[in-house]
């Protein structure tokens, strides 16, 4: 039975072909359109009244990030995006994110083997998640921010603590009000965004120009200080260690866990060995279970640690999965993580 109704939306008739034939594979989505422009589409969507919208990046008459933010402020809904990898769509993609899209898939490769049918695979997966996503109007998202901004006051400088953060669908908007609230000096952090190659470097320059902290893709042998973050580069697994007083990275390769590269678990269950006891664990919003048994590890060996609540949460799938094994020590408004970490911090300064 068709439980989820798709609208596709992409200048290319052989795109919106190829689309629509591949999602109608799973007997769950049925596809209720097609348009060649956001005018259209806005017909289609008042007509058919999709669940779920897949958008091309560019755009002709009107460029898919105008569309979008019209689209969220009036009707919002759960948006994917279609990006090619090139350095201006990856820039677009990450500012869809900022304007409502809840994720975005990759066209193919022509030089990946199968390249089309993995990226099928992966947007069905995304539309029947998506369709469980909380999203709210553009302008009470923005308002709330705005509303809702903690900022902490006094130095929390340590060189000894380790922030952890794990985010996949939603984190990236997760992550930006997270650190915004973080003052300059915040013990230092390291951060898995679920992302492929070619958007984490984007992602942390962004971060770097929108906050008072150091933000940057993360590269085997950097050092962990006091107001820097450490993004993990896409395809690569990052890990903490620690060489004498001092934490570092490493960035390797390996094999997909939980079926991500990089991995929350990854980072989380090296956080627990090397900063134990001297570190906080925090899962942010995203679908699936990655890092829930890294958090329990974490906490288990005496680390503090907080998920995401469901309220703020665009999919609470992973702070769930986190606060359901025991990993999580409670569940937390995004808002309300930054006073958190504070008071954490004092108990142990």
């Amino acid at each position: 039975m068709k439980e989820i109704k798709v609208l596709i939306v992409d200048d290319s008739a052989l795109v919106r072909q190829v689309l629509s034939r591949g999602l109608e594979q799973d007997a769950s989505i049925e596809v209720v359109g097609t348009a060649a422009n956001p005018y259209r589409a806005v017909e289609l969507i008042n007509k058919f009244h999709p669940q779920v919208l897949t958008l091309d990046v560019e755009m002709p008459r009107m460029n898919g990030i105008e569309f979008l933010k019209r689209l969220m402020v009036k009707h919002p809904m759960p948006v994917i995006m279609v990006s090619s990898l090139t350095m201006k769509n990856s820039s677009i993609t990450l500012e869809a994110l900022h304007y409502g899209a809840i994720d975005f898939v990759l066209k193919p490769n022509s030089n990946i083997r199968n390249g089309l049918q993995l990226m099928l695979d992966e947007l069905r997966l995304k539309i029947k998640q998506a369709v469980k996503a909380n999203v709210k109007p553009l302008v009470k998202t923005f308002q709330n921010a705005t509303t809702n901004k903690v900022t902490i006051n006094r130095s929390l400088k340590s060189s000894e603590t380790v922030i952890a953060i794990g985010a996949s669908t939603g984190g990236t908007e997760a992550l930006l009000t997270l650190l915004k609230s973080m003052p300059a000096d915040a013990p230092g952090m390291v951060v898995v965004q679920h992302m492929p190659a070619g958007f984490t470097e984007l992602f942390a320059r962004r971060l770097n120009d929108l906050t008072e902290l150091q933000v940057i893709e993360a590269a085997t042998g950097d050092q962990l200080k006091p107001g820097k973050v450490l993004i993990a580069p896409g395809n690569y697994h990052m890990q903490l260690i620690k060489i004498g007083k001092t934490f570092q990275v490493i960035c390797r390769g390996g094999e997909r866990v939980n079926g991500h590269r990089p991995s929350v678990d990854v980072l989380f269950r090296s956080v627990a060995r090397h900063a134990g006891a001297s570190s906080i664990g925090i899962l942010l919003t995203g679908m699936g279970k990655d890092g829930a048994e890294g958090l329990l590890e974490m906490r288990k060996n005496g680390a503090r640690t907080l998920a995401q609540d469901e309220a703020t949460s665009v999919v609470f799938g992973m702070p769930r999965a986190a606060y359901l094994n025991g990993g999580a020590e409670r569940l937390a408004n995004i808002y309300e993580i930054p006073k958190l970490i504070e008071a954490y911090m004092e108990r142990r300064m």
